[in-house]
């Protein structure tokens, strides 16, 4: 069980870190496509641009997937 929070807990911090990276570059987070969802329909997605679509259906993923790996390192370097 402590090693599920462990990972948890590095997915987390790793997600953070992204999402405020990637405000800062100017590209969608979740939170942006899903406003945009909310709002306007599914005419949400003509309204993002590739390189959105590659970040949050490519790149985050692979950004959470190193949270995981972290955490996976973290658990058995303390264990």
């Amino acid at each position: 069980m402590i090693k599920l929070y462990i990972i948890g807990i590095c997915i987390l911090i790793i997600a953070i870190i992204a999402n405020g990276v990637i405000v800062k570059v100017g590209l969608k987070s979740w939170y942006d496509f899903i406003e945009l969802l909310s709002n306007n329909g599914w005419n949400a997605f003509i309204q993002i641009n590739i390189i959105d679509y590659l970040w949050l259906f490519i790149g985050y993923p692979l950004v959470l997937s190193l949270g995981y790996l972290i955490g996976e390192k973290l658990y058995h370097a303390i264990s």
